[in-house]
């Protein structure tokens, strides 16, 4: 769709523009919102968006009021507020609180007279109509946010990344935890998400790249519980190999390469040390 976008303005000689919402319009409509994860947080996505060619990003603010808007009233405002030319749709997108799609806004004709009701509807826009996508890193077909969310929760990071075309991405900052990594020769940074609502992948072990200070290293994340020493809260925490620096406080960025194992329980101290050096000759590979 953001290809479409960019491809089209550039012919037209105009701004490719993406017009998306915050919060989730699920977190406003929905019962169920507690569970929802988000895949990016407003920056990421932003900085995506920019990547990706877009010139323009608006951020509308979603309420219960806005949900109300009717499909021509919404393609109206994305004329007049952003002198929108041409709107870009996927194949199982619906526009405004009728729910439209782009097959049904393209067949409708619009009379003052007649109102809004089917065969009396007029787009006042055209609309383009991008069809499933397909990913040369992934063989799933077509690929969604659905089955990207379930690919995270189960662990599989490699089959979500290739669907995303990206390593899938955790930011935050490092903050204290109980330093019992360092007494074993295993230090780690602690992560607190910016973004609560941010989806974490499944308990396990993951070798990721790690983005600290502006450098960037490899590490091996743990995300759990910590059941040999008798955790019960989920943490984040990443060894960064090769490195050994004060970070607290710091800035951190984790890319997600390959889950390395299950989080289990080890009988000592002695053998959780010696299952680490184990996974960080994994990750070092």
């Amino acid at each position: 769709m953001l290809s479409a976008v960019v491809s089209a303005a550039r012919e037209r000689g105009e701004e490719a523009i993406v017009v998306t919402f915050w919060p989730h319009p699920r977190t406003v409509l929905q019962q169920d919102a507690r569970d929802l994860r988000l895949l990016t947080t407003l920056a990421e996505k932003k900085a995506l968006l920019k990547a990706a060619g877009i010139d323009r990003i608006e951020v509308i603010p979603f309420t219960r009021e806005f949900a109300a808007m009717k499909a021509q009233e919404y393609l109206e405002m994305l004329k007049a507020r952003y002198g929108a030319s041409l709107v870009v749709m996927g194949y199982d997108n619906h526009i405004g609180a009728d729910k439209l799609t782009a097959g049904e806004i393209g067949s409708f004709s619009y009379t003052a007279e007649g109102g809004h009701g089917p065969g009396n509807y007029l787009s006042p826009l055209p609309v383009m109509v991008v069809a499933p996508c397909h990913s040369e890193r992934s063989e799933e077909s077509p690929i969604s946010s659905t089955k990207i969310r379930k690919a995270l929760e189960a662990g599989d990071v490699e089959r979500a990344n290739g669907m995303l075309g990206y390593d899938y991405e955790l930011y935050g900052v490092v903050v204290a935890g109980n330093r019992l990594g360092r007494t074993i020769g295993f230090p780690t940074a602690n992560m607190q998400l910016y973004e609560p609502l941010k989806l974490v992948p499944a308990n396990g072990v993951y070798a990721v790249e790690v983005e600290v200070d502006g450098r960037n290293f490899r590490g091996m994340c743990n995300i759990g519980v910590r059941p040999t020493v008798g955790g019960a809260a989920q943490t984040i925490e990443t060894h960064i190999l090769d490195f050994d620096e004060d970070i607290y406080g710091l800035p951190i960025g984790l890319r997600f390469l390959r889950r390395i194992r299950d989080e289990r329980k080890f009988p000592s101290l002695d053998a959780l040390k010696e299952q680490l050096a184990r996974d960080a000759l994994i990750c070092k590979k």
